[in-house]
């Protein structure tokens, strides 16, 4: 037992939670913990990113990448609502996270003091838990259980708020080492015994896997289980990276922008065998219409998702590795070889309709970085029309590969989350942005730069915001209401005065020349690569559409 003030149980009790690295920025109301992490440099790690938004993608980029709880820490006021994208970021993708905000002296609050902003109140919509600690003696308690709760069961963001003069006063704290994580629930053996029935019966069964198989480390049950059963398996967006994009049953990506075979390898199954998916909007499109001809199967952690927006015929609340793992030892070896030839059929048409031409197209930068990468390669993405080229053509061979953010949406998520992940992995990390994007964070090079990241940042800059202008071209009769960002940004000039390499690339042999170098060094790269602002990312299902509306070529578009 120690008497330890509160400033030492905060970095104490970080250590004790096996917490290695925290992304941050100081301020006046955090100056007692930062100089305990200044006392303690040896035992944990500080990264100071440009800006505390920043900071919080970093240490969700972290969580996402090592399946570990992130930790930010920021300053009250402004220090903490430069937080909260960040923690929403987390929030809507079930990343771990704890975010630990200084405040105000207790009797301070509510007082309109210096930089006294009421950080509980505005971040209970979007945290799993959070708390203010105005008793030194529930300090440490609360941390041990922050990380528990932020771990547990569907994982999520928890914020601790600690006024300062919590901060500064004393108490006994005893070490108790990392926190385990709740017990998982288990799926019901009646389930399990449905489940398995409706699969032996099934003659066009399709697995649809969703983020929620990465956080439950089920990758290698989802693809024994497909094997088993010889069903394709399409991916949400959160889902890609947890079966390898060269298995012999991966689709890719499905829903909205979702490859055609993928999307209509689901609209013609007789079963859907969903994993960790939410069915949102972006993924199904017409509810009425989605999975129509289909018995669907959902297995989940969180109860609330049952239902929620799709009704299944069996909804199975537990851990979906317990889950697949048991219904895999019960289900029987099945072939399908009509189905087969249909999904091969669909594969055709894909490949009919990806069609690379050598000059500079979307596709043909991903397929140059997919020469280059290796299995550890982590590729990160902004919010956009690149994010989707992305998902629909890069490779990934192991889980925990693909960092980008599907739920909310955030625009200039890539860069700081890119960071993160470098350091919890140790690994490259490719970032594919566009010049929208990029524009929203590029301070965060300057962390790139000073902590020698390797990150690579690939920009697909079509001098336009991307998919809004595709939506507006397709929607809003052309109307290019502020999509036109007609910047006189030179982002090559912009990276060297960062202190990163910058280079240029016009034709696909600039790239790959410009990227191999990268690549090789290591060192923080900005690559600007010029593409068209009227490329399209298809296929597209028009919102509100279903299969049948799909696009698969721009010349089935009236562009008239």
């Amino acid at each position: 037992m120690m008497k330890l003030t509160g400033a030492q149980i905060i970095v104490e009790g970080l250590i004790d939670q096996g917490c290695d690295i925290v992304f941050g920025y100081p301020g006046g109301q955090v100056l007692n913990i930062y100089d305990e992490l200044y006392k303690n440099s040896d035992r944990i790690t500080h990264v100071l990113t440009a800006h505390e938004q920043g900071a919080a993608h970093a240490a969700d980029g972290y969580a996402r990448a090592t399946g570990k709880v992130g930790v930010v820490i920021a300053t009250s006021g402004p220090g903490a609502t430069n937080l909260v994208t960040g923690i929403a970021t987390a929030y809507l993708d079930s990343t771990p996270m704890v975010a630990i905000t200084g405040n105000v002296p207790v009797d301070l609050i509510g007082r309109d003091s210096f930089q006294e902003v009421d950080i509980m109140g505005i971040t209970i919509p979007i945290t799993k838990h959070n708390y203010i600690v105005k008793d030194i003696k529930n300090l440490g308690p609360t941390i041990r259980e922050a990380f528990e709760i932020a771990k547990s069961g569907r994982p999520g963001p928890v914020l601790i708020d600690v006024p300062k003069d919590v901060q500064i006063a004393s108490c006994e704290w005893i070490p108790e080492g990392p926190s385990a994580k709740r017990p998982l629930i288990t799926v019901k053996e009646s389930d399990v015994e449905k489940a398995v029935k409706m699969i032996n019966d099934s003659q066009r069964p399709y697995i649809y896997c969703g983020g929620g198989v990465v956080i439950a480390e089920a990758s290698d049950e989802l693809v024994a289980l497909s094997e088993k059963i010889d069903a394709p398996v399409g991916c949400s967006m959160m889902g890609l990276s947890a079966i390898p994009t060269n298995h012999k049953n991966a689709l890719g990506m499905q829903g909205m922008h979702g490859l055609f075979a993928s999307s209509k390898s689901l609209a013609g199954a007789d079963l859907v065998i969903a994993c960790g998916v939410r069915f949102s909007d972006r993924a199904t499109g017409n509810k009425s219409k989605f999975a129509k001809g289909a018995k669907i199967i959902h297995i989940d952690i969180e109860p609330g998702e049952i239902d929620k927006n799709i009704e299944v015929q069996l909804g199975m609340v537990g851990d979906i590795k317990d889950a697949l793992s048991r219904i895999l030892s019960l289900v029987q070896s099945k072939q399908h070889p009509q189905w087969r030839n249909q999904i091969e059929e669909y594969k055709q048409k894909t490949a009919s309709i990806d069609v690379t031409p050598e000059n500079m197209r979307p596709y043909s930068v991903i397929d140059v970085i997919n020469k280059y990468i290796t299995p550890q390669t982590l590729i990160a993405t902004d919010v956009g029309q690149h994010q989707m080229w992305a998902a629909q053509r890069c490779n990934f061979s192991k889980p925990r590969t693909f960092i980008s953010s599907g739920g909310l949406g955030t625009m200039g998520f890539g860069l700081g989350a890119a960071i993160g992940a470098s350091f919890g992995t140790g690994q490259k990390v490719v970032l594919i942005t566009g010049d929208g994007s990029f524009g929203m964070n590029l301070n965060e090079l300057a962390t790139a730069v000073s902590t020698g990241t390797p990150v690579i940042i690939v920009i697909m800059n079509n001098g336009v915001l991307g998919m809004v202008r595709q939506w507006q071209t397709l929607f809003y009769n052309k109307h290019y209401s502020n999509t036109v960002l007609d910047r006189k940004t030179d982002f090559v000039k912009l990276a060297k005065a960062f202190g990163a390499d910058g280079y240029r690339a016009e034709t696909v042999a600039d790239f790959e020349k410009s990227f191999k170098s990268a690549f090789e060094s290591g060192k923080p790269t900005v690559i600007d690569c010029i593409i068209d602002k009227d490329e399209f990312v298809l296929p597209m299902t028009p919102p509100g559409g279903s299969i049948d509306d799909i696009i698969v070529r721009k010349n089935e578009i009236n562009m008239n």
